[in-house]
């Protein structure tokens, strides 16, 4: 779990320095239309209210968000997404898995399948390497200098969190997809609070491919799916220590 948070901190660092505001917006806005399909009411769907909070909290107009909501759930027309799921190998065997919202799966299916082949890749058939990853809830705190790791492993496991990962850029609690909601409640009740909380796909073993270019050209990849307009979320099993890290950022 823990290759899965290093590569989620850092591409997720590079895209809130480097997204334009545009394609954010659009990105969210997608977000927000596809939730809304499973009910208008944020108290009641989960998946909508992160959807808006997310939204809110990048700056995303109310009037965006609110037109999206009603998109979503019918009561306006627009452009209709469909949710699919990708699966590839990356170079030195990474496993990834795409998570997409396109209206056009052909266009979608071709530009992504260059990418891969561009970067060194494949795309691979459904459920080649999603057996390398477990779907669980993932809670990230906002940094706060007087956060308690002890205090914080006792109050998540009293919630019912599956487990804790403290790192150099700070906490995040995972959970059982069905128990994010929830665990979310009572951490908030107890004063925690949380810059995202998401269902993301981990991977239950991670790889660090052994060739240096290898992993430039993974990295190389997974930043060009993120880059990619209807790539909501990457997910992959790349793992790479800080003196790898150190090599591809130079």
């Amino acid at each position: 779990m823990a290759g899965h948070s290093k590569w989620h901190n850092r591409v997720h660092r590079k895209m809130r320095q480097d997204a334009k505001k545009g394609a954010l917006y659009s990105r969210m806005a997608r977000e927000i239309m596809m939730a809304a399909k499973e009910g208008a009411d944020p108290t009641a769907n989960f998946r909508l209210r992160v959807a808006i909070e997310k939204a809110r909290e990048a700056g995303v107009p109310a009037d965006n968000i609110e037109r999206a909501i009603r998109r979503g759930s019918g009561q306006e027309e627009g452009i209709q997404y469909e949710e699919l799921t990708y699966e590839g190998y990356g170079p030195g065997g990474v496993a990834i898995i795409m998570e997409i919202m396109t209206d056009n799966r052909n266009r979608t299916a071709g530009e992504i399948r260059h990418l891969f082949s561009r970067h060194g890749g494949s795309l691979a058939e459904s459920g080649a390497v999603a057996w390398m990853f477990e779907r669980k809830g993932l809670l990230t705190l906002k940094e706060a200098p007087s956060l308690d790791e002890e205090t914080l492993l006792m109050d998540a496991a009293e919630a019912g969190a599956e487990d804790v990962q403290i790192t150099e850029e700070g906490a995040q609690v995972v959970t059982a997809p069905e128990d994010l909601a929830r665990v979310r409640e009572a951490l908030s009740a107890n004063g925690y609070d949380f810059s995202d909380a998401s269902l993301v796909m981990m991977p239950t073993t991670t790889v660090e491919p052994e060739n240096e270019e290898d992993i430039k050209k993974a990295v190389r990849l997974l930043q060009a799916l993120e880059d990619h307009e209807d790539v909501q979320h990457v997910f992959t099993n790349l793992s790479l220590s800080d003196e790898a890290w150190e090599k591809v950022e130079a």
